[in-house]
């Protein structure tokens, strides 16, 4: 997509980047990652956001090839976050008279990433200011906490084109073909998830506008159906599953209780549920156990006890929930001991400290292995969690 347009007048200038190995140093990205980034062509030149240090040169080189030979008067500032502000310095650098637009909270953090005086250079903006640029007016949209304080969004008046920053935005490079929902719900949930509030209130400041393109700081621009992005937008910042179907959990430390939460998935479908997902926790990357969480409505944590409490891998995942603010769900627990099991009451304390999570009041315990007398237990288990 590199110097392609997203209209006639607004040029995409951004970057893949297939070498990452970890995003933010902790998720997984087996496709890559876009940093995105944007330059309105007017009588005045906007510049929307820079790249990564990773791929400084090839941003640069993009942005001078967009330019053909004119200067940006203007690098607005969304998000001051390393991965879209790296290469501010850079810039300033090699066009000493472009504006550096940005409101208080952004200016506050430019000197913790960056020396030099910029102040001569500053346009500070707040809530409902425009800049106007030509034909083009571009007037802004304070978001914090989505996922920064000093996040903004900008709105281009005559085209109608939202730049949402990291909203709507998720992993994946852009020559690279998956579906759209999956990483950018693995994307929302593990970075911006907790402040579900925040993006409730920038979705209420939307309500009305027309809107002909997202442009996001990571994944695709967005032209068709933005109703259906938007709507899960809706759906995950307020907390509410995606599917009433079934997810079951597993962390099997010798593979018995793997073997207990494939009985049960097969007692759900038996059962008429059309969403059964079983996730093998100490095997799939924690980013994605938490996506796929969010995801359903009915969740089984089915997990071995151990060192008087309950498996790692599992703790680990509930302790991510709870600081993603995991809430408005139904779940039933199975443990499984072989002297005794502890997996359970661990799981449930931790459950508790969560928002609105119904847990089913049975709790099936395996004794080391499942056996025969274990699978009506198993049923009564999932008639409860589909009763919730």
């Amino acid at each position: 997509m590199k110097n392609s347009f997203v209209t006639d007048t607004i040029k995409y200038i951004g970057v893949d980047d297939h070498g990452i190995d970890l995003f933010e140093s902790q998720y997984n990205v087996p496709n890559g990652v876009s940093y995105n980034s944007y330059v309105i062509i007017d009588e005045k030149i906007a510049v929307m956001d820079t790249a990564d240090k990773r791929k400084g040169e090839e941003w640069l080189a993009n942005l001078e090839n967009a330019l053909e030979g004119r200067t940006p008067d203007y690098l607005v500032i969304s998000h001051m976050e390393p991965d879209h502000a790296a290469n501010i310095g850079n810039a300033a650098a090699k066009y000493p008279d472009m504006k550096l637009v940005g409101n208080v909270k952004t200016f506050s953090m430019l000197g913790q990433f960056f020396e030099g005086n910029f102040e001569d250079r500053k346009v500070v903006v707040k809530e409902g200011d425009t800049l106007e640029l030509g034909s083009h007016t571009l007037k802004f949209v304070m978001a914090p906490m989505v996922h920064w304080p000093e996040v903004m969004f900008s709105y281009e008046l005559s085209e109608k084109v939202l730049f949402s920053a990291d909203g709507f935005g998720k992993f994946g490079a852009l020559d690279v073909d998956e579906d759209w929902a999956d990483e950018a719900r693995r994307y929302y949930v593990n970075i911006v998830g907790k402040y579900g509030v925040q993006v409730q209130n920038i979705l209420k400041k939307l309500v009305g506008v027309e809107v002909n393109a997202i442009c996001p700081l990571h994944g695709p621009v967005l032209k068709e159906n933005l109703g259906y992005y938007i709507g899960l937008y809706d759906t995950w910042s307020s907390y509410k599953p995606e599917t009433d179907g079934v997810l079951i959990a597993c962390a099997s430390i010798h593979g018995n209780t793997v073997k207990a939460a494939e009985k049960l998935a097969e007692i759900f479908e038996a059962k008429g549920v059309s969403d059964v997902k079983l996730i093998d926790v100490t095997r799939t990357d924690i980013s994605e156990c938490i996506s796929q969480a969010f995801k359903y409505g009915k969740t089984v944590f089915a997990a071995s006890s151990y060192d008087a409490g309950v498996f790692a891998p599992m703790h680990d995942l509930l302790s991510h929930l709870a600081t993603k603010a995991y809430q408005n769900r139904k779940v039933a627990l199975v443990e499984n001991g072989s002297w005794g099991p502890t997996a359970a009451k661990t799981m449930k304390a931790m459950l508790e400290g969560m928002k609105n999570i119904a847990v089913c009041d049975s709790i099936v315990t395996i004794r080391s292995t499942m056996k025969s007398e274990d699978i009506p237990k198993l049923e009564a288990l999932a008639d409860e969690l589909l009763a919730l």
